[in-house]
């Protein structure tokens, strides 16, 4: 691809990309894929020459777009916000062209100094404190972009862990490291997100969980006594992570409560505010932030709310020293005539290098305004408000936790398993994409507005998907509980019903497993080989047959009536004749039940006499076998019914009467 061909497919990207965007609320929000889709879409090897750039567009859609979560769409309701924007775009476009490594100033001083400026004007976005900030060359606070709010967390537990092991190396030089790394202790709250759980695992620190109040916060009084039991155990506690909008359901911690203890106790403070920092830049909700001045370090992410696409996590410290002795190295090959001058950002983070993120946080703050990102904000928020009056005009719904800024969690009233079987079902429709969470033992909905593309008409849209689901879901739990039929002795079958012998008893014994398709019923005839071989097969579910007179009366009731047989009764029938040793279709030779000593028709149950004395007026069925009066059954002159009970096949002729032992019609031979 030359300068004039990516002129030209730059420009079609970029109309691509518009038309995605204007267009993302007719796609379906949550894919409808199973894992391994793109294996049978793609070669098992790359191509060994050259592709047209035409065919390779052309699989976006083909390949990539059916197995995209729209995260632009109004209708994805899941997570936090990740948001995109234009001017976001295209900074990342120019950054990519640029394409530089900042691991120091001199690696290049405009990705540097840019993101320096940026963070300053971030800061006071939000209201941090001067100390935060870096305004001059001997500020020792200041801010960086990290890749996620994950990383900004355990960043900060290693910086809190250098300074808790450099504290107690003082007061004791002949500890090791390793030993007080032992016994630092980490803590919490319950409702924190999984990553400062794998910040401590990492960090190789007990992490200690502490259950919020009822509002879901972290309070003073849990703190100080979980502090006070680890210290009895001789533990050193060193960090909390502060939640300033949980992942369950937005709540806050109180750092006027929680700040106080960390600075009598040398207390790494930190903050994670991911979702809920953007909403700081409207000063209606910076009361959350009352306390900050206690705080070591506090991150929140641009990528989620405020439109910077990701990655991009802001992270502030008041003591850039403290990650200076965590992550410093420098090599000869990395110092230069202005190192200690200015930032070398290699020493604020865990890689060595850095993309140029600040130029799409540049280009957002620029292009929106200070005001433009709060009108965002805030319509959010509004747009949440409504979502909430909606669910709470619904008496089939609760709100288990009190709304803050742009996210409702509800619940269908009752019993857990029925928000979890309305959240699977939503999502399975793929029209809106929501994901649960656990608040003390409650499932919940997590209902968050993400899109700067989501109208007023959006949400009604999406809560009348949710009310139409919830009906269904309970309805189906409401529905009356069918009554067990009692059970019909054989004898009363017939009498009930004419047509016993050609009606499809599904339920009638225990003998074969019964899979039925309630969308038809089918009638088979004695001779239908194929569901001869049909049956066979499911004989091999049967680990054994087990053989019983009743069993075996069933089988030869079934025979006795010579009429048609159901799916049910056929396979009852291969059963019992495997079970004997038979094992050849019914149509042919030798493959009538033979008759045992117990079953002598004197011990036949009277019900099974009556089914037995077929009426006269009853035609045989074509396709049974019949043999004569003067015809051997099966070839075997033996084989001859000496009772004269039911009928000789060699000399009792009648109209309707069957063979006892084959259950075959008697005809004549003339």
């Amino acid at each position: 691809m030359d300068f004039n061909e990516y002129r030209k497919r730059g420009k079609e990207m970029v109309d691509y990309i518009a038309d995605y965007l204007e267009h993302i609320r007719e796609r379906r929000v949550y894919p409808a894929v199973t894992p391994g889709y793109m294996r049978q879409l793609l070669p098992d090897s790359a191509p060994l020459e050259p592709e047209p750039w035409e065919d390779i567009i052309a699989d976006v859609e083909r390949v990539v777009m059916p197995g995209v979560t729209h995260w632009q769409s109004p209708y994805m309701h899941a997570y936090f916000p990740a948001l995109n924007s234009f001017p976001s775009l295209l900074g990342d476009m120019l950054a990519d062209a640029i394409n530089c490594l900042g691991f120091t100033w001199a690696s290049s001083p405009a990705c540097t100094e840019l993101e320096t400026v940026v963070m300053n004007w971030l800061g006071k976005m939000i209201g941090l404190p001067e100390e935060f900030l870096h305004t001059r060359v001997s500020s020792r606070g200041g801010g960086v972009i990290q890749t996620t709010s994950s990383e900004a967390t355990f960043v900060c537990l290693l910086a809190g862990r250098t300074e808790a092991i450099r504290r107690y190396r003082e007061q004791d030089e002949e500890l090791e490291d390793a030993e007080i790394n032992s016994r630092l202790v980490a803590y919490c709250s319950d409702q924190a997100h999984s990553s400062v759980e794998k910040a401590g695992l990492i960090g190789l620190v007990k992490m200690r969980y502490i259950e919020s109040d009822d509002n879901l916060s972290l309070r003073g009084d849990r703190l100080v006594e979980a502090i006070a039991k680890d210290k009895e155990k001789g533990l050193i506690p060193f960090f909390l992570c502060a939640t300033l909008g949980t992942t369950g359901a937005c709540s806050f911690d109180n750092l006027q409560e929680l700040g106080p203890i960390c600075k009598a106790e040398n207390m790494w403070l930190h903050v994670d505010a991911a979702y809920a920092g953007t909403a700081f830049i409207c000063p209606e909700f910076r009361h959350w932030l009352n306390g900050v001045n206690y705080v070591d370090s506090i991150a929140f992410n641009p990528s989620k709310w405020m439109m910077v696409h990701f990655d991009c996590t802001a992270m502030w410290v008041k003591n850039s020293g403290a990650l200076h002795r965590t992550f410093n190295v420098e090599p000869l090959y990395l110092q230069h005539e202005n190192s200690g001058l200015a930032i070398d950002y290699m020493h604020w983070q865990i890689p060595l290098s850095k993309r140029f993120r600040a130029l799409k946080l540049w280009f957002v703050i620029r292009n929106f305004g200070i005001k433009g990102l709060q009108k965002h904000i805030r319509e959010g928020v509004r747009l949440a408000q409504k979502f909430e009056a909606l669910v709470l005009a619904d008496p089939r719904f609760e709100i288990p936790a009190p709304r803050h800024l742009g996210m409702v969690v509800f619940r269908l009233c009752g019993e857990n398993h029925l928000t979890e079987r309305l959240l699977k079902r939503l999502n399975a429709r793929g029209n809106l994409h929501c994901v649960p969470a656990a608040l003390k033992g409650r499932y919940v909905i997590r209902f968050t507005v993400t899109s700067q593309r989501t109208t007023g008409d959006d949400i009604t849209r999406d809560w009348a998907e949710i009310r139409s689901v919830a009906s269904e879901v309970l309805g189906e739990e409401e529905a009356p509980v069918v009554a067990a039929r009692a059970r019909v002795p054989l004898a009363e079958t017939r009498e009930r019903n004419a047509n016993f012998g050609s009606s499809l008893l599904l339920a009638n014994s225990p003998m074969s497993p019964k899979i039925v398709n309630g969308s038809f019923a089918a009638i088979f005839e004695n001779g239908e080989s194929v569901l001869e071989d049909f049956a066979r097969a499911f004989a091999r579910f049967r680990l054994e047959v087990k053989d019983s007179p009743a069993m075996r009366r069933r089988i030869r009731g079934i025979l006795m009536t010579g009429k048609q047989f159901s799916l049910d009764s056929r396979m009852d029938l291969v059963q019992g004749i495997m079970s004997h040793g038979g094992g050849r279709p019914l149509s042919e030779p030798g493959a009538a039940l033979p008759l045992m000593k117990e079953d002598s028709v004197e011990g036949v149950d009277s019900e099974l006499q009556s089914v037995a004395e077929v009426p006269s007026e009853t035609p045989p069925v074509t396709r049974t076998r019949s043999h004569s009066v003067d015809e051997p059954m099966d070839g075997n002159e033996n084989d001859v019914d000496s009772s004269n009970q039911l009928g000789n096949c060699r000399g009792r002729i009648g109209p309707g009467r069957v063979c006892r032992k084959c259950g075959h019609a008697i005809v004549s031979s003339q």
